[in-house]
């Protein structure tokens, strides 16, 4: 829909004026008739609003009509007043503030340029610009930053929090590489004591960020990474095992090109540090070994294990948990431009962008669904976008404020830009490919390859005009592994006439922007072509707008096999995509690769290798479910000894007695279908009755994933502690779970489940009266030994085909915003189908 002519609707609406809109936020006076977003959840970390106009004012209240149909009653303090109410006044003011950095007599011809790429969404500026260009002088126009790895030393942790905050404070997402800090234990002389560790100091990161959650609707977001030499390595990996301790950070590793190779031949790591004693250590230690040991400085081992071990652990971790990510980080410094000047330490948070300290996003994204006509690519528009793109991002460079000089001094030596794409998805379904087919693998070749050669083309043009970045050395540069890729056309002119940019391109989620616009995310697929949405008139079924226009073409037709979405794809396809993308991307990439349930460790194993073999620069999973595992634990098991001690005394002092769980089980796993997605229910025996109920809803580490292990756990402690007689435990439980609803249901009839309880009570009922049901049914046996305590793990799943009444896609965890299960995780980040919330950490 050509959204340029009209005021956008519905979440696109919704999205815009409350996260790009020019508000009045000084001299707010609101009229009847005006347009208005309305403050109707006043929660701290998560407010809720919602747009609607004034339809009356009596004194202090103010009178509201939503936009859902509801009325209510409000206060100005809770009301804000957009300023822009279309798009178009947006584009104005861009263009505007954009094209001031250009000479007087260029102002009006590149406001003119800058404004035919942004009208109908053909160019859709990183969300810092969109809400911050024009619109003050305090607000950054970068999206994240990397700042310098913090000073080994009190004060210098107290420095590095202090820029994050700052940072954070003022909308821009932040990562920080941790290997500067000594290890867990290591000495510390000054105070005669012993260091907490890198992990420890991590978690202080994490919790500031937590607290600057709280301040506002966009949140804090934070990336950590930790070298994979760093003696606190193995406890970086697994620090999400462990409940509370860094909950507001996406994790990554950054591996050597010696490690993957010391992985592929079973060889020895080495986990070490700098000699803390050294004399210069203080002043030189900056968290690279490398420059430590070229000149000279001895370093201390402090364990020596094998390379798989390690990569194991990290593959597990992730195969549980989707963290820690990777990021073949030698590889990334190898394919950088600023590799002879200035190393890559760590990525942004969504890790679409390695920087250097002190570098910063600077995103844009290109609407690929525009550029489509009469099912061909349009490749003229596209490349005319392209050119005037790349100067629209780097003018931004010379149109944000900066609040760090040390950012300042660092992106005017590097004018490093962004450009991305959007829209990837709905492209390939208007030319009828299917996303990781073959076909698509050599249509996105030349699709990146020739995005990637008009936006250097058109640096190089600039730079002739402008000058090259200060930091610029045409026979360095063009030793770059990425550069030697093009060719001569681009050589040459970056020979001639300079680069005007240290890297031009990124592929960075978008999930606020895209759905406002309407389009697919970056460079996903489609999560779902049609989904369930909870309202408050229940719940229903929504399309994506291109997947109903078909069907209402084709009525009675399933969608064509080009119609694929994330979850129908395999990880090895995600991937493919995901490299043939990376080879035309000088920055990097944010790509979730999505897996099903049963996929293996060694499934993961291999999907993580294979990606650093096709050339990836880093490497994230989502796996379906992750029924069968524990990832948060806050108890430690005890001894034997402790337990006796505990059973007794509770049988002495309440005469009831807590059965232990006996060794090998019998029982049935039940896959059943709910208002937030497949259940399923596994119900253990002991002498013919049930003993134990495990629960498995969502992913885990997800909200609905641990409400759901609760509510088993909780009915497990029921079924075997007490004197009620066995039969009449499980009856009594039946009781009160069944018909247990919350604002929605799935189904009709006798196979209608009102909720995830009412579910465990109807396959309880279905367990002990010996039913044939609908559903899918498998047979339990011995614990699976990735079990961390006594109720842990479903053995085995039978996947059969259940005939649902509405099918809730699987994956999808709780909004903490409007409620509904509508999150998805995509491109590293989480964002609502429903309402529009968008997390990136």
């Amino acid at each position: 829909m050509n959204q340029s002519s009209s005021r956008l609707e519905g979440l696109s609406e919704k999205i815009f004026l409350d996260r790009y809109a020019l508000k009045d936020v000084l001299h707010q006076e609101v009229n009847v008739g005006d347009t208005v977003l309305v403050l109707t959840k006043d929660d701290p970390k998560y407010p809720q609003k919602e747009v609607g106009e004034v339809i009356s004012i009596e004194g202090e209240t103010i009178k509201v009509g939503l936009r859902n149909g509801q009325v209510i009653d409000t206060v100005i303090e809770k009301i804000t007043k957009p300023l822009e109410l279309t798009p178009e006044e947006m584009w104005d003011r861009l263009a505007k503030a954009i094209a001031a950095v250009e000479k007087p007599e260029k102002r009006e011809e590149w406001t003119k340029k800058f404004r035919e790429v942004l009208d109908d969404w053909k160019l859709v500026p990183g969300g810092r610009i969109a809400a911050g260009a024009g619109a003050s002088d305090e607000l950054t126009l970068f999206n994240c930053y990397v700042i310098p790895s913090p000073k080994d030393s009190r004060g210098g942790i107290m420095e590095t929090l202090s820029q994050m905050t700052e940072i954070m404070s003022r909308g821009g997402g932040v990562g920080i590489n941790l290997s500067s800090l000594r290890p867990r234990r290591a000495v510390v002389r000054g105070v005669n004591g012993s260091s907490s560790g890198a992990v420890s100091w991590g978690g202080l990161f994490s919790y500031t960020t937590g607290l600057i959650e709280q301040g506002g609707s966009r949140r804090g977001a934070l990336m950590l990474m930790l070298n994979d030499w760093h003696p606190d390595l193995l406890e970086f990996i697994t620090v999400k095992q462990e409940m509370g301790l860094i909950t507001n950070a996406n994790l990554s590793v950054a591996i050597s090109n010696d490690f993957m190779k010391a992985v592929k031949q079973d060889l020895d790591w080495e986990l070490v540090f700098p000699d803390t004693t050294d004399p210069e250590y203080d002043k030189v230690w900056d968290g690279n070994l490398k420059k430590w040991k070229d000149l000279g400085k001895a370093v201390k081992v402090y364990k020596k294990m094998k390379a798989r071990e390690i990569w194991h652990t990290i593959i597990e971790s992730a195969w549980k948990s989707a963290e820690p990510g990777v990021v073949f980080m030698e590889h990334y410094n190898e394919m950088s431009n600023s590799w002879y000047f200035n190393p890559i330490i760590s990525t942004n948070p969504c890790a679409e962008q390695g920087l250097p300290a002190w570098g910063v996003c600077n995103l844009s994204s290109i609407n690929l669904s525009k550029f489509v006509k009469d099912g061909q690519v349009d490749w003229e528009g596209l490349g005319e976008t392209v050119d005037i793109s790349v100067r629209f991002l780097d003018n931004v460079i010379d149109a944000t404020p900066y609040h760090f000089k040390e950012n300042e001094e660092n992106q005017r030596n590097e004018r490093r830009i962004g450009l991305g794409t959007m829209g990837l998805a709905e492209m390939l379904i208007q030319l009828k490919i299917r996303y990781g087919s073959p076909e698509s693998l050599k249509f996105l070749d030349q699709l990146y390859g020739f995005i990637a050669k008009r936006a250097y083309l058109a640096s190089t043009e600039i730079a002739a005009e402008k000058g090259s970045f200060p930091m610029f050395d045409a026979e360095k540069f063009l030793q770059s592994k990425f550069v030697q890729q093009f060719d001569d056309e681009v050589k040459q002119a970056i020979a001639e006439k300079g680069m005007r940019n240290v890297t031009v391109l990124t592929q960075a989620p978008t999930g606020s922007t895209g759905t406002m616009v309407g389009t697919s995310t970056g460079i996903e697929p489609y999560f779902a072509f049609e989904y369930v949405r909870q309202s408050r008139l229940g719940l229903d079924k929504q399309y994506v707008p291109i997947a109903k226009e078909w069907l209402e073409k084709h009525p009675g037709q399933k969608l064509p096999d080009y119609f694929v979405s994330a979850m129908e794809l395999s990880a090895e396809d995600h991937i493919r995509v995901q490299a043939a993308i990376q080879k035309w991307v000088d920055s990097s990439i944010s790509k979730t690769a999505n897996a099903p349930a049963d996929f293996t460790i060694e499934d993961t194993k291999k999907l993580y290798e294979y990606a650093y073999e096709l050339g990836c620069k880093g490497v994230t999973i989502y796996r379906d479910g992750s029924r069968d595992v524990q990832v948060l634990s806050t108890e430690k098991k005890k001894g034997k000894v402790e337990d006796k001690v505990e059973a007794q005394k509770a049988n002495e002092n309440t005469g009831k007695v807590y059965r232990r769980r006996p060794k090998k089980l019998t029982g049935a796993t039940y896959k059943m279908n709910t208002p937030l997605g497949k259940a399923y229910i596994t119900i253990n025996d002991v002498d013919g009755s049930p003993f134990e109920v495990i629960v498995n809803v969502g992913k885990a580490g997800s909200d609905v994933f641990a409400m759901s292990e609760a509510l088993g756990r909780v009915s497990t402690l029921f079924l075997r502690f007490g004197e009620i007689p066995d039969g009449n435990k499980a009856r009594l439980l039946i009781k009160h779970l069944k018909g247990i609803g919350g604002s929605g249901a799935v189904g009709f009839g006798p196979n209608r489940v009102e909720s995830i309880a009412d579910a465990v009570a109807k396959a309880l009922e279905m367990h002990i009266d010996g039913e044939e049901p609908n559903y899918s049914i498998a047979a339990t046996s011995e614990p699976s030994i990735n079990q961390h305590n006594e109720h842990e793990g479903i053995q085995s799943i039978d996947h059969m085909h259940l005939h649902d009444d509405l099918d809730v896609p699987d994956g999808l965890d709780l909004c903490p915003t409007c409620g509904s299960a509508s999150l998805v995780n995509e491109e590293g980040c989480k964002h609502c189908i429903s309402c529009g919330y968008t997390r990136c950490s």
